[in-house]
């Protein structure tokens, strides 16, 4: 169940013509007990979110007062100066809401922390990618983990000192964060605990007596990724620039190492499970077409129509009706 897989098969846009998903967004579909891989990048890739003490507190103690407040189970997390990778699974199907009660308070303490003026957040959507089976899960842990070698900054991932899980941690572990010196005033620290606890909780398909099982595997993954990492580093003559130079670097400073681009957005990860890329691509197109229908009958008047399972943001904006 937890064997190392070959690179995960994603979805992006199941062949939607280019004109039409130019003038129709995506919707997304948000279902309660879903995992998901998230990613954040700050602002034109400057290194605000550079791991020094300070912002290591920062992004625990809020991701834990977030999490707990957005019934959001975190499986493990890494922080690089640049951007920010969380595997969560959303349990009440709020993820949208934790999003942004997350990223708000992150971005409001690192502006204080960093005496910044403007956005932290790149203008860019937040990159939301559904992990559709157990392997896909433990695959992109293995990515975010291994994430401070993919990009080049140590030759592993136990190296780096940013805020991060550690894969021991994983499935039981718990941190633990003071509250933050910066951003809450004084008055509002009356509100605030004096200490969050981050739990890394397990996969809702993992029992608790397979945990051990499933660390191994993700230390696996953990282990796959740097090994490709460093291999991919090696072959274009590059160096390690090391933990020291990450944590002396300007926060204003940006990134001037090319990074592709962006072409697409994947929605979802099965990780070369058989059978299962075709039957999300079913079901997303599923929903997606049951979404336009749904939004042209309630663009023209009609308020009973009913929307498909997993439409998030017209029952909260608007109160429209969603299937069960």
């Amino acid at each position: 169940m937890f064997a190392l897989q070959p690179p995960e098969i994603t979805e992006s846009f199941c062949g939607t013509p280019p004109a039409l998903r130019a003038a129709m967004p995506s919707p997304r579909q948000i279902l309660p007990g879903s995992t998901y891989l998230v990613t954040r990048r700050t602002l034109r890739r400057h290194f605000l979110l550079r791991p020094d003490p300070e912002l290591r507190t920062i992004v625990v103690y809020m991701l834990a007062v977030s999490a707990r407040r957005h019934g959001i189970v975190v499986h493990g997390f890494c922080v690089l100066s640049t951007h920010i990778h969380l595997v969560v699974s959303d349990l009440q199907g709020e993820l949208p809401r934790f999003l942004e009660y997350f990223h708000r308070l992150l971005a409001l303490a690192t502006k204080v922390l960093r005496r910044w003026e403007g956005a932290v957040w790149d203008h860019e959507q937040t990159s939301l990618v559904r992990l559709e089976t157990s392997e896909a899960i433990v695959d992109k842990l293995g990515y975010v983990l291994a994430n401070p070698v993919t990009a080049g900054l140590v030759r592993y991932a136990r190296d780096w000192p940013g805020a991060k899980s550690h894969p021991d941690d994983l499935g039981g572990g718990r941190m633990r964060a003071a509250r933050p010196r910066v951003y809450l005033s004084q008055e509002g620290r009356k509100r605030w605990p004096a200490f969050a606890d981050l739990e890394l909780g397990l996969p809702s398909d993992v029992e608790p007596d397979a945990a051990e099982v499933w660390r191994a595997a993700v230390k696996r993954s953990v282990a796959a990724h740097e090994s490709r990492a460093r291999t991919e580093l090696a072959r274009q003559g590059r160096r390690f620039s090391g933990a020291n130079r990450a944590t002396s670097v300007s926060p204003y400073d940006r990134a001037t190492s090319e990074e592709p681009t962006r072409k697409r957005n994947p929605t979802f990860a099965v990780s070369s499970v058989p059978g299962a890329f075709s039957a999300a691509v079913v079901a997303l197109r599923a929903f997606r077409a049951a979404y336009r229908v749904a939004l042209t009958r309630w663009r023209a008047g009609f308020r009973d129509v009913v929307f498909p399972i997993g439409t998030w943001w017209m029952r909260k904006a608007h109160s429209a009706i969603v299937a069960t």
